[in-house]
Order: structure tokens, then C-alpha cells, then sequence
């Protein structure tokens, strides 16, 4: 039985490996929308973002969709930070409910803009006077909307979940883009050995469309 044990171990420590890896090769490639990346919860925040494999809350549908069967009831999160010497404004707001004992839903929403930029390009007037009463002002952001699904698969300890994406970045009426993406993530938890195993992938599409 203690050899068993022992051998059962080495697989799964050979497992986490192999997804450590996995995952390190996820993480060095750089995508358009770097926003989503920033973090949400302050007490992920203050772990350096190493929760995905512990995550059980409403915010698993951004570190890891497969923790949200982990609530058990409803839970809202929010969450503003600014960065840039106050000049960046960050937003997140999220739900997320157990749809039954195996499975939970979520929905999230993370804003990240300047706002009240000076627009210049009509200080001048055709006859080359500045024109002070020609600045406007106007706002750049990126929007993240994100649905998620869980569930607990028939193997003990065992459980999924997906996200779909739709990121919305809009330049005042310079140019907007729409972008979509879907990542999976699994968590495997064996309370005797406490290990957790979380793999993502994630795929992502940006194109811009200037007026």
C-alpha cells in the first residue's frame, strides 16, 4: 500500500510538471490585450496572482473559471485601482451563481481607460490662429466581458470550466477594435495530498476598425 502511494505520487508530481511547463509557455506570449492580465482581488494580489489552482470564489472566472462550482451561493465582487499617478483608471465588477451542487455560471466586466485626453488636432483654425475653443476631449479604454461555466466531472476531485470573451477597445472616434477569446481551465484536488492542478489555454483575436 505505501508503495502504491509512493508511485502515485510520482505520477501526479511528473503531471504538475508537465503542466508547469505548459503553463509557463502560455504566460510568455504577449497578446493585444495586455489589460486582462493586470489582476483582480486585492487577496490575489497580495499572493503575486498564485491562486489559480486554490481559487473558489467569484472571481475564479478570472484566474480560474473551473473554481467557481467551489461558492454556494451567490457572490459579487468589485473592485477600482488606479494606476499611472492616478492618470489609468481600472474597474472590475463580477457575479457568479451555482446553477445546481455540480455546476455555476459567472459573468465579469473590467474596464481599463484614460479619460479627459486633450484632442489638439484642431487648435488651429484654416487661417492659422490657435483656437483654444477648438480642444475637445476624449477617452480611450479597453472593456473585458467575460461569461464562464463550470462543472464537476464524475471523477472525484475533478472539475472544468470555460470562458468566453469579448474585449471592446475604443480611441474617442479615432478607431475601435473588437476582439474574441475562449480559455478552459481544469483544477484536480486530492484533499489527503493536497495537490491542485490548473491548465489554461487561451486564444485571442483583435482587429481594428478605424473610422
Amino acid at each position: 500500500m505505501f508503495v502504491n502511494q509512493i508511485a502515485l505520487k510520482r505520477k501526479f508530481c511528473i503531471l504538475f510538471l508537465l503542466v508547469a511547463g505548459f503553463l509557463h509557455g502560455q504566460t510568455t506570449r504577449k497578446y493585444s490585450n495586455e489589460f486582462m492580465n493586470i489582476g483582480v482581488d486585492a487577496a490575489a494580489l497580495g499572493m503575486a496572482n498564485a491562486v489559480t489552482a486554490s481559487t473558489h470564489d467569484v472571481n475564479s472566472g478570472y484566474w480560474n473559471p473551473a473554481g467557481l462550482v467551489g461558492i454556494a451561493e451567490g457572490q459579487v465582487a468589485l473592485m477600482h485601482a488606479s494606476y499611472f499617478a492616478n492618470i489609468a483608471q481600472y474597474d472590475y465588477a463580477a457575479y457568479a451563481k451555482p446553477i445546481d451542487d455540480k455546476s455555476s455560471w459567472g459573468v465579469s466586466l473590467i474596464r481599463f481607460g484614460v479619460d479627459d485626453i486633450l484632442n489638439t488636432t484642431e487648435l488651429i483654425d484654416d487661417q492659422g490662429n490657435i483656437d483654444f475653443n477648438r480642444v475637445s476631449k476624449f477617452s480611450t479604454a479597453d472593456y473585458g466581458f467575460t461569461f464562464s461555466y463550470a462543472r464537476k466531472l464524475p471523477l472525484d476531485g475533478l472539475q472544468y470550466g470555460v470562458n468566453a470573451k469579448v474585449i471592446r477597445r475604443i480611441i474617442g472616434d479615432f478607431a475601435n477594435s473588437w476582439g474574441f477569446g475562449v480559455d478552459v481551465g481544469f483544477k484536480f484536488e486530492r484533499k489527503q495530498m493536497g495537490y491542485r492542478i490548473n491548465a489554461e489555454r487561451h486564444y485571442d483575436n483583435l482587429q481594428y476598425l478605424e473610422h
